[in-house]
């Protein structure tokens, strides 16, 4: 039976602040990198503080799910950080409390954050969409006069088309303005040429004013049920000054939801299952169309004589040579008329075949939307799971707490996620990839790396113990550390002088033995080093005896003979006869040529260090000899 225990309160509290802490901070970062796509839209619009307001908000309550899995990974990563940094975890451990038990408490806040964000994507997500993407449409569609461009045609304004070749925002002045007025259609439309002029709102914001000069005003004069054929009369009107009143709403209207509402991300996961049916019925109903169409494709051409389309008929039917001479028996009017023809139907037909196959596209692309966002309702909530049990054992393992390395090991997992995760959605979206593989692609690949972290800090693996990885990579690329013997501050015993002495000329002897039976400069046999046993007994003889001479010497109270011991090389015993101890992994390497060539050529490596390691020994055995020698 669970039970609430002081532990579990106290491990939550401390995830509770970090996570409130963490949420507005990512909460933050989302909303600012989301407001760079729509920062033109607010700039230079007037927009009042409630319109503000609103944009923020539902922002805010879109990017909501987005910025849970981020909160709970670096609250998570800092909340067990903390506790192992300040052996708070060892002693939890150490009461017979595993990792997993103390994580209880969490795992049930975690799985209710999951289930607030589906709740959240499949209630106040979609509300927030349809109101956010009404309110940008509406602040689109608000226009001021300071936006009017340079060297293009403004649309802006109703039934108007304004345009401005330069102008001086100092004074306020437009200079070669061009307009063209359609209020009764483009067949009554007026065009207005001026010099420069000025430009303003009325106080209401209901229309605009402007004040030209230097220009010319040409309007046709066509009046209601005026022969289309009759020609139309025109006035022409030269001006030094004039005022002219346009109409527009300078204030600020929401727009009509239109389409928005047919969109997949505003829509709960009920209503796109239902949508869905009903997309898939009408793209398959489309489909059948097109290909009842396709059916329809005659091959005889109705300009052609009946029996001429009869025996073309046949010709196809039987042999196609018969089309080739029934088109020779034309005249050259009537084959270029059909050449002609032929190449307006095959245009015809690249056309319509595009246009439908454009049109097939966005089905399917609807269709593949909605499947997407069904699932994506499902996936960011798992992913707040999923990234607690990254987050967690990450925390219990390094043991780092605060702002440092938690965050950037938490920005590292989000930029995987995020990039998996998008780039799956893009895929999908242009149907090169399935969308179940599109979206799964960042909770398969993050889900394996939480079973495996979660089962390491669970057993106190050293997973990310950087002196093992640095040892491991070391021995592989031949590196070695020099060796570190220091002064002893109590000495028991002292050293047996006469004994070491003996053991280092024993050495010596058995190291120049070793020379003249083996030649370490030699090149060794690849088939002798990756399928045949290679241990060295010799040298490994000679490293036991050394390594018991100098494990004695170094409690001496005479510090040359210290400095001595450190010129000691550490020796490795079989690196230079094989790469691995273990049989399977040298016949591996070896079937695997570019690993064997390495492998060969660092072994190499290691029979000349050993060679020089031997003269190195040699000599500073007599230096040692005779130091000893001194002392006695």
């Amino acid at each position: 039976m669970f039970r609430i225990r002081k532990l579990d309160i106290f491990i939550a509290k401390q995830f509770g602040l970090l996570f409130l802490a963490a949420f507005v901070i990512c909460q933050f970062v989302l909303m600012m990198q989301f407001l760079w796509r729509y920062v033109d839209e607010l700039i230079g619009k007037g927009l009042s503080m409630d319109i503000l307001a609103q944009f923020f908000w539902y922002m805010g309550l879109m990017l909501m799910p987005q910025a849970f899995p981020l909160a709970i990974l670096l609250s998570s990563l800092i909340s067990f950080g903390n506790l192992g940094e300040s052996s708070e975890l060892t002693a939890i451990k150490a009461a017979g409390i595993s990792l997993m038990q103390a994580m209880r408490s969490l795992i049930v806040i975690t799985i209710a954050i999951a289930c607030i964000s589906f709740y959240f994507q499949e209630v106040i997500g979609p509300r927030s969409f349809i109101s956010f993407q009404q309110l940008l449409l509406s602040m689109k569609q608000k226009n001021p006069e300071v936006e009017i461009p340079e060297g293009i045609f403004y649309d802006g304004i109703p039934n108007s088309n304004l345009y401005v070749q330069k102008k001086d925002m100092d004074r306020g002045v437009l200079y070669g303005i061009m307009i063209y007025r359609m209020n009764g259609g483009y067949e009554d439309a007026a065009v207005i040429l001026a010099d420069s002029g000025r430009i303003q709102a009325t106080a209401e914001k209901k229309h605009l004013l402007l004040t030209l000069y230097s220009g010319e005003w040409f309007e046709n004069m066509r009046q209601s049920g005026m022969n289309v054929s009759a020609n139309i009369p025109y006035r022409r009107e030269t001006f030094a000054t004039k005022k002219i009143l346009l109409d527009f709403d300078g204030g600020f209207n929401l727009a009509e939801m239109g389409g928005i509402s047919a969109d997949a991300r505003s829509k709960g996961l009920g209503r796109i299952i239902h949508d869905l049916d009903s997309i898939r019925e009408f793209n398959d109903s489309v489909g059948h169309q097109y290909y009842y169409e396709a059916k329809q494709v005659v091959f005889a051409r109705p300009s052609l004589s009946l029996s001429d389309s009869t025996k073309v008929q046949k010709a196809t039917a039987g042999k196609a040579d018969l089309i080739d001479s029934l088109f020779k028996h034309q005249t050259e009017e009537q084959k270029q008329r059909i050449i002609t023809m032929a190449a307006s139907d095959a245009s015809m037909a690249l056309n319509n075949m595009e246009f439908k196959a454009d049109y097939s596209e966005w089905l399917n692309k609807e269709e593949r939307l909605h499947r997407m966002e069904a699932i994506n309702k499902f996936t960011l909530s798992l992913s707040c799971i999923i990234f607690f049990f990254i987050g967690a054992p990450l925390g219990a393992i390094i043991r780092k707490g605060g702002l440092g390395v938690p965050v950037i090991i938490s920005v590292m997992v989000f930029i995987v996620f995020y990039i998996l995760d998008n780039t799956g959605m893009r895929m999908a979206r242009i149907d090169e990839w399935t969308v179940w593989f599109g979206k799964l692609l960042g909770t398969a690949v993050l889900s394996p790396i939480a079973i495996f972290f979660t089962y390491k800090a669970n057993k106190d693996s050293t997973v990310f113990n950087v002196d093992l990885y640095k040892a491991i990579l070391m021995r592989m690329l031949g590196l070695r550390t020099k060796r570190s013997v220091m002064r002893k501050e109590v000495i028991i015993e002292e050293p047996k002088y006469e004994m070491d002495a003996q053991m280092l000329a024993n050495i010596n002897l058995e190291i120049k033995q070793y020379a003249q039976n083996h030649s370490l400069l030699r090149w060794p046999n690849p088939i002798r080093v990756f399928f045949h046993p290679g241990d060295d007994h010799e040298i490994e003889h000679i490293n036991g005896v050394l390594e018991v001479a100098i494990e004695d010497l170094s409690y001496s109270r005479n510090k040359h003979v210290i400095m001595l011991l450190n010129e000691y090389p550490i020796i490795a015993t079989h690196a230079h006869t094989r790469p691995f101890k273990q049989k399977w992994l040298n016949v591996t390497t070896g079937l695997f040529l570019p690993t064997g060539i390495f492998f060969y050529f660092r072994m190499i490596r290691f029979r000349f260090r050993l060679y020089k390691d031997l003269q190195h020994i040699l000599q500073t055995n007599e230096k040692m000899i005779e130091r000893i020698h001194q002392l006695l």
